[in-house]
């Protein structure tokens, strides 16, 4: 008799054949056209936000004023074509108000933003405790950055004024408003207190994240607390507060609202570029005014591109993560 051989299970191919692996070209390109889909409309909308006036402004600085016509006597329909001639009174007549503005504007951001870094790791600390009426602390330290900077600079106003609480507290007659380095002294006080607590709410996250148990190896250890910030809490949170810090430093450049309203306009002494562009335009001289707009932008993306490039991998925490796991495997 001849044998007759069952015949093979499908299930006990489907298990010994290997799976085809999708080729990665293809995976590549399928979530290459993901990623487009995905941030195209933030693209579009940064285009229509950004690019637009950015682009119509640089044209705008290649015109000058309107001029009267010498044949009809009135005030000429088109503005006339200048090219760079905007840019080149930035370094004659014009250069004095420029670089005050400027120089105003780098003062602001320097020491602004340097003073609210400190005081907003201080507030992250304090919110980070575990205390009672924690919640409540988180709250009042939070406040001053969720009210609009035009009512903050109407209640500074207020303080500072020449029979204010600011005078009251001093003992002196100061009037803060009016020309003079107690007027900047005003505006980094309104600005501190206002943007402060937004660093301290970014580094307070950052906190949030660290394991207690490096605390607790830490005290084994006998590090105290000033070594501990130093050495444990301030790198940990570094990638925070340099996202913090940039965020700051792209604002404070753009400063405007505040001293506008705590001081006033064309005030020498707090005038930056944001309002020295805006009194241009105001005066309808539209074509210095977008010339000072494209060299603010300028400055802000500098700014911005430097403060990457130099601490990008600190930012991402790519690079130093990479180089702690090589040293891990390798020992």
């Amino acid at each position: 008799m001849t044998r007759t051989e069952p015949p093979p299970d499908p299930r006990t191919e489907e298990k010994s054949s290997p799976r085809r692996a999708p080729k990665p070209g293809r995976a590549t390109a399928g979530s290459g056209r993901l990623a487009a889909l995905l941030v195209s409309p933030t693209l579009l909308v940064l285009s229509i936000v950004v690019l637009y006036p950015t682009l119509m402004a640089l044209k705008e600085s290649l015109y000058g004023p309107k001029e009267l016509d010498p044949r009809t006597g009135f005030i000429s329909d088109s503005e006339p074509f200048v090219g760079l001639q905007n840019y080149a009174e930035i370094f004659g007549e014009a250069g004095a108000r420029f670089f005050n503005a400027f120089w105003n504007t780098t003062f602001f951001t320097v020491v602004t933003v340097g003073l609210e870094t400190v005081v907003g790791v201080a507030m992250a600390l304090i919110m980070h405790k575990a205390f009672r009426g924690r919640a409540l602390v988180r709250a009042g330290i939070l406040v001053p950055w969720a009210v609009p900077t035009a009512i903050s600079g109407l209640l500074w106003r207020w303080i500072f004024n020449s029979d204010g609480v600011a005078n009251a507290l001093l003992g002196q007659q100061i009037l803060w408003t009016t020309e003079g380095f107690h007027a900047k002294v005003a505006v980094i006080v309104a600005e501190v207190w206002k943007t402060a607590p937004f660093i301290g709410l970014l580094v307070l996250a950052g906190l949030q994240v660290i394991p207690k148990e490096v605390y607790e190896a830490a005290r084994m250890d006998g590090a105290r607390p000033a070594r501990q910030f130093w050495h444990i809490t301030l790198p940990l949170v570094k990638p925070a507060l340099l996202v913090a810090v940039l965020f700051r430093c792209m604002d404070a450049l753009r400063m405007f609202d505040l001293p506008y309203i705590l001081v006033g306009a064309q005030k020498h002494s707090v005038e930056t570029l944001s309002m020295l562009a805006q009194n241009e335009a105001a005066n309808v001289r539209f074509g210095p005014a977008s010339a000072y707009a494209v060299i603010l932008f300028l400055y802000v993306f500098l700014i911005a591109l430097a403060f990457v490039r130099l601490l990008g991998a600190d930012l991402i925490g790519g690079d130093s993560g990479r180089r702690r796991r090589r040293t891990e495997v390798a020992a």
